[in-house]
């Protein structure tokens, strides 16, 4: 059963002390939420970095072929490279199962 409050002291003290436990509670997410957004921030700086680490290739393509990625590409909403990298990709997984 509830207690309730005497006089108007015990009812103020029952609110700053509900007040302080949820300050508790805000105060303990706004950590989590700062330890999140840390994880997040680390783990975009190692995509990036990836990113930067890949290799340039200099590919030389027949017109007829660089037109036909082009419009692949596009029909994917996708760039020429990164659709050239996406196949590229697929046929290594294809011949890693094989």
């Amino acid at each position: 059963m509830d207690k309730k409050p005497d006089n108007i002291n015990d009812q103020l003290n029952m609110d700053e002390e509900a007040i302080a436990a949820k300050e508790q509670l805000l105060s303990e997410r706004m950590k989590r939420l700062e330890a999140m957004e840390q994880d997040i921030k680390q783990k975009e700086k190692q995509m990036k970095d990836k990113e930067k680490a890949k290799k340039q290739v200099l590919l030389r393509l027949a017109p007829s072929l660089w037109e036909e990625l082009a419009a692949w590409a596009e029909d994917e909403y996708r760039s020429i490279n990164s659709q050239i990298e996406f196949l590229l990709a697929e046929c290594v997984k294809k011949r890693k199962k094989l």
